[in-house]
C-alpha cells in the first residue's frame, strides 16, 4: 500500500530478492480519494481496503498458472481502477496505551471523520452528519468524475462494477448492514450503478476504528481468459475473506411472504355471539387510553427490574389497536371483532409480552367459536366472556409455566378471568387485577427477566407487565360503566 514507510521496505525485500537472482515486481496500490490530488503531492494517493480487492484478483490468476508479467499486469490494472474512502466515529485505540496518552484530537459525540486512513491518520473533514449523509458524501468523492482533484476513475451506469464495504474493526455485523444497505441503495438511486457483486464484512481493519471504508472497483478486459470477476468468485480458504455476493441473488425481486391484513381475518368462521361493537369500541378505546398515559410508570418499573422496553411495547400496541378501531366498530361477531384486534397485537407488537397476548387472544377467540352450536346469532354476555377466557387461561398454560406468585402479567391476568367466571362482575374483575399487581411489589420473580437482576430494587416497584395489563382492565371497566 501506498505509504513511505511500506514502499521502502517492500523495496529492500524486493532488491534482496532480485540481488538473490529471483524475478519479483512490485505493485503499489494507492486507492484512497480522502487524499486528493493537490495533498498527495508526490507521494500520491494512500492505500486502504482496496488494496484486498487487488490481492485477491492477482492471487487467483497467479494460481491458474499465469506468469509473473500477466500477474503484475493485471493487479496494476485493478489497482489503477479501484477507488476508496474511509469514515470513522473516532480514532482508533492502541493497545498498551492509557485515555491520557492517546492524541488530543478526539471525536465529539455524534461527529464522524471522513476520509481517515487505516493507521490512525486524521481525514479530510469532520461532520454532523447521518448515515445517509456520509454515504452521499463519500459517494461523491468517489464518483465525482468532473473534480480535477478527486475525479480519478469515471463510472456510468453501464459500467461492471464490484462493492466492497469494509469494517475498519469496532462497527457490529447488524450496522455494517445497515451501512452496506445505505450504500447499495444511494448508488442504484443517485448514479444507476447495480454492483456486480457485494463484498461486506471485516477485510483491513484499523485495530477496533469505530468505522468503515467503501470501494469500488471498475472490472475493466484483462486481455486473458478469464475476467476479474471470474478471479473475484475463485474459492479461497483465507480466514479474512467472505465471498461476495452475485447480482443474480438480489437483482430479481425476492419472492414475497404472504401479508395477512386485518380485514383478511374475516375469512375465519363467526362464533355466533354478538357484541355492541360501537360500545365495545368505546370501552376498549379507554381502556387503550390508559396504557398509553401509564407508559412512563411501566417504562419506569421495567428499567429497575427488566431491559426498560416494556412500556413502549405496550403503549405501541395500544396506539396500533386504537388506530383499527374506528374500521371494525360495525364487526358485531365477537369472534370476528376479536380477530382484528389480535391480529393488530401480532403486528405491532413483540417480545415476550407480545407473544403471550397473542397467544391468549387467539384461544379467546377459539373459546368463543366453541361455545355457539345454534344456528341464530345470541347477544354475548359475561358469563360467555368469561368462559373464552377461562378456555384461553388453560392454552397459555401449554406454553408458559407462569401462575399468579411468579411476579409475570399473570398476577393480574388469572384474578381477572377467575373473578369474571365467579362474579360476572367486570368491575370487581379489573379491581382483583389491581390488587393481584400491587401484590407483586417485593415478590421475588420465579420467571421472565426479572430473574436475572439482582439487588433490592424489585421490593418497591410492581411487575411492569401487570401493572400495565391491570390499568387496561381499569379502564375497560371504567368504559362499560
Amino acid at each position: 500500500m501506498n505509504y513511505t514507510g511500506d514502499v521502502l521496505n517492500f523495496g529492500v525485500a524486493v532488491e534482496k530478492a532480485r540481488a538473490a537472482g529471483r524475478a519479483v515486481e512490485m505493485v503499489v496500490v494507492g486507492d484512497d480519494v480522502g487524499v486528493g490530488r493537490a495533498q498527495g503531492g508526490k507521494v500520491g494517493r494512500r492505500g486502504i481496503a482496496g488494496t484486498v480487492l487487488v490481492l485477491k484478483i492477482a492471487g487467483a490468476l497467479a494460481d491458474r498458472g499465469a506468469g509473473l508479467e500477466e500477474v503484475r499486469r493485471v493487479a496494476q490494472m485493478a489497482a489503477g481502477n479501484t477507488v476508496s474512502i474511509g469514515a470513522s466515529l473516532g480514532h482508533v485505540h492502541v493497545p498498551g496505551r492509557g485515555p491520557a496518552e492517546e492524541d488530543g484530537g478526539g471525536l465529539r459525540a455524534g461527529e464522524v471523520e471522513i476520509g481517515m486512513g487505516i493507521h490512525n491518520e486524521a481525514g479530510s473533514e469532520r461532520t454532523q452528519a447521518d448515515l445517509p449523509g456520509v454515504v452521499k458524501t463519500m459517494l461523491t468523492y468517489m464518483l465525482d468524475a468532473e473534480s480535477e482533484d478527486r475525479g480519478f476513475i469515471r463510472v456510468g451506469s453501464e459500467d461492471e462494477v464490484v462493492l466492497l464495504i469494509n469494517n475498519l474493526g469496532g462497527v457490529s455485523v447488524l450496522e455494517l448492514g445497515g451501512i452496506a444497505t445505505e450504500a447499495i441503495t444511494q448508488l442504484r438511486r443517485d448514479y444507476g450503478i447495480r454492483p456486480a457483486r457485494i463484498l461486506a464484512g471485516t477485510y483491513m481493519t484499523s485495530l477496533n476504528g469505530l468505522g468503515f471504508s467503501l470501494t469500488l472497483l471498475k472490472t475493466a478486459e484483462l486481455g486473458a481468459k478469464y475476467t476479474m470477476l471470474e478471479l473475484l468468485d475463485a474459492p479461497v480458504e483465507v480466514t479474512g475473506w467472505s465471498s461476495g455476493i452475485s447480482s443474480k441473488a438480489w437483482s430479481s425481486p425476492p419472492n414475497q411472504t404472504e401479508e395477512i391484513r386485518p380485514q383478511e381475518t374475516d375469512r375465519n368462521e363467526p362464533c355466533g355471539l354478538d357484541l355492541d361493537a360501537q360500545l365495545t369500541s368505546e370501552a376498549l378505546d379507554q381502556a387503550l387510553e390508559r396504557v398509553i398515559q401509564a407508559e412512563p410508570d411501566i417504562t419506569r418499573f421495567d428499567t429497575v427490574v427488566g431491559d426498560g422496553d416494556c412500556g413502549v411495547g405496550l403503549k405501541r400496541g395500544a396506539e396500533a389497536i386504537r388506530a383499527e378501531l374506528a374500521q371494525i366498530s360495525k364487526q358485531s361477531d365477537a369472534a370476528l371483532f376479536l380477530d382484528r384486534v389480535t391480529a393488530v397485537v401480532e403486528r405491532t407488537m413483540d417480545g415476550t409480552s407480545g407473544a403471550l397476548y397473542a397467544i391468549f387472544l387467539n384461544a379467546v377467540s377459539t373459546g368463543l367459536r366453541r361455545q355457539h352450536a345454534g344456528d341464530k346469532s345470541t347477544e354475548i354476555n359475561a358469563a360467555a366472556w368469561a368462559k373464552a377466557l377461562v378456555f384461553a387461561l388453560e392454552s397459555l398454560s401449554h406454553y408458559t409455566p407462569a401462575k399468579p406468585g411468579d411476579r409475570t402479567l399473570m398476577d393480574a391476568l388469572q384474578p381477572f378471568v377467575d373473578e369474571l367466571h365467579r362474579s360476572g362482575d367486570v368491575q370487581l374483575a379489573a379491581q382483583a387485577a389491581a390488587e393481584g399487581s400491587q401484590a407483586t411489589k417485593g415478590m421475588k420473580a420465579s420467571l421472565g427477566r426479572t430473574v436475572y437482576v439482582g439487588g433490592s430494587g424489585f421490593e418497591e416497584v410492581p411487575d411492569p407487565g401487570a401493572h400495565g395489563l391491570a390499568q387496561f382492565f381499569q379502564g375497560l371497566a371504567e368504559g362499560l360503566k
